[in-house]
């Protein structure tokens, strides 16, 4: 099972999907929040170390399943670009928070039941 003086733990995922194909979950609630923190799709991917094409491909996906924007993006000259999120990404960001509390609490709570 575990080893002496370890502690079994659960631990748990939740994504939301559209017709079978992710659309939101960690690593995009984690690019939003950096998005909204830096003002930057480019510091933001950075930041997450991925290329900012994927990035970019990320949120267009997003915003095409959900039918609505994430994102606002106001091209820059050379200081660059400015980017926050809508009204809508900050209340996905809210209902996911509030989604993954509440399943995290029940997922626990099953695992204490079960004594594992």
């Amino acid at each position: 099972m575990s080893e002496a003086g370890s502690e079994l733990r659960v631990r748990s995922k939740i994504w939301l999907e559209v017709d079978g194909k992710p659309v939101f979950g960690r690593g995009r609630d984690e690019l939003l929040r950096l998005i909204k923190k830096t003002g930057s799709i480019n510091a933001a991917a950075k930041e997450m170390g991925v290329p900012y094409r994927k990035a970019w491909t990320y949120i267009d996906a997003m915003e095409k399943r959900l039918g609505f924007p994430l994102v606002n993006r106001l091209k820059g000259g050379a200081g660059g670009g400015e980017s926050s999120l809508t009204p809508q990404a900050e209340t996905l960001l809210q209902k996911f928070d509030r989604l993954q509390e509440g399943f995290n609490e029940m997922v626990n709570c099953k695992f204490m039941e079960l004594d594992f």
